[in-house]
């Protein structure tokens, strides 16, 4: 189903159907307000920490009318590379996702996803654009912790880890996760165990899909109550469609009008929805074979919930491949977890009881062939594993 905006993508706001921009009343940066007047006029920025700078720069620059931004994709997926974005792009994201979320000028939003990179950077859009009232937090792993009543949020993004450190911190974090009207969850896949842990929350929690070029996400997929969903929904204005390689392409006006050709294996259905299926470079070629990682993955996850009472279910965990001099490459899983243990026995013991216990499901040569347990993964700069790096380390150590 083509469901395109045909509009050209530097149209203004009241021609492409948007309400008029909102006045943001304030902006709470580590515990000092600002108006818009002020941060458009500009503020000292020499007290601040680098991070800070980077914020209040970006709202002088955006609150001055600046007509393009340089962005800087975090490099999880390949080669880091520069993304020039337009306003008018920005703009139509916000307001495709206030309409989604049902966000109303005068809510409270919380950012706590680093705005040197889009999904931060597109929260501070979002709250110039509707009229939002914002808190600007450095990145941490749980951002609501430090927040007691009679603070409320409600609108937020996060990446998993954050949503995962949320549902076991501190009781008053979990309520203000729950008293939300929406919350984005984007940067990484949502594990089967965390997604089992959601169906708790009470605010409608929401998967992203989309990148830098995409000027944040294009789809969304509710992941708890009645209307959860294993498929993405886009906004009606993005055309979908699927190349010779089974991968999606993407057509609307936040891609310019041009089709983007990405590296997604999906099921696209005739409603326009779609099943994300796996990245087509994450494919492991061992002794002929192919192997696609996030089959492996999903595989593993489900066994978690189970070995050993779920007792490694919420570990951070990735699958990748080791050079092999027989089969070219071996499949390999990881583990981040930081136990004063023997690792080399426990990693035996589990590669053993993993190989048993995936027999069934996965073909012989997707079943790991060893286990790794690392104290640390190497990240890139917005948090997600950073898979070659990790690998690298320690086929080298």
């Amino acid at each position: 189903m083509d469901t395109r905006d045909e509009s050209p993508a530097g149209m203004t706001r009241e021609a492409a159907g948007l309400q008029p921009q909102q006045s943001v009343t304030t902006l709470v940066l580590h515990g000092t307000s600002y108006t818009q007047q002020q941060l458009c006029a500009g503020v000292d920025r020499a007290p601040c920490h680098d991070y800070a700078q980077h914020v209040l720069q970006f709202c002088q620059q955006w609150l001055c009318g600046q007509e393009t931004f340089t962005l800087h994709t975090s490099g999880s997926t390949g080669q880091p590379k520069t993304i020039l974005l337009t306003r008018a792009q920005m703009v139509t994201s916000a307001h495709w996702t206030g309409q989604a979320l049902g966000l109303q000028a005068g809510d409270h939003a919380l950012v706590c996803l680093s705005a040197t990179y889009i999904a931060g950077m597109m929260m501070l859009v979002r709250g110039f654009e509707l009229g939002l009232h914002l808190t600007v937090i450095d990145p941490v792993s749980s951002p609501l912790a430090a927040f007691t009543p009679p603070a409320h949020f409600d609108f937020t993004a996060m990446v998993p880890l954050q949503l995962q450190e949320t549902l076991h911190g501190p009781a008053h974090a979990r309520a203000l996760l729950d008293g939300m009207k929406g919350v984005l969850i984007g940067g990484a896949p949502v594990s089967v165990a965390l997604e089992a842990q959601l169906q708790t929350v009470q605010a409608p929690l929401y998967h992203t899909y989309g990148m830098t070029e995409t000027v944040s996400h294009i789809a969304l997929r509710r992941l708890n109550g009645p209307h959860r969903s294993t498929d993405f929904t886009p906004f009606r204005e993005v055309g979908l469609g699927v190349d010779a390689r089974g991968c999606l392409t993407i057509t609307s006006t936040l891609t310019r009008g041009e089709t983007l050709y990405t590296n997604d294996l999906v099921t696209l259905h005739p409603d326009g929805s779609f099943r994300w299926l796996g990245r087509i470079d994450h494919v492991i070629n061992s002794g002929g074979v192919k192997v696609h990682i996030e089959q492996v993955e999903r595989a593993l996850e489900a066994w978690l919930l189970h070995y050993r009472a779920g007792e490694y279910a919420h570990c951070r965990f990735f699958v990748g491949a080791l050079p092999h001099t027989r089969l070219g490459q071996e499949v390999v899983a990881l583990f981040e977890d930081t136990a004063d243990t023997d690792e080399t026995t426990r990693a035996a013991e589990v590669a053993t009881a993993l190989r048993v216990a995936l027999r069934p499901v996965l073909a012989p040569y997707a079943i790991p062939r060893q286990v790794y347990f690392v104290p640390k993964f190497l990240e890139t700069p917005t948090g997600k594993i950073d898979r070659g790096a990790t690998l690298a380390r320690l086929a080298g150590g």
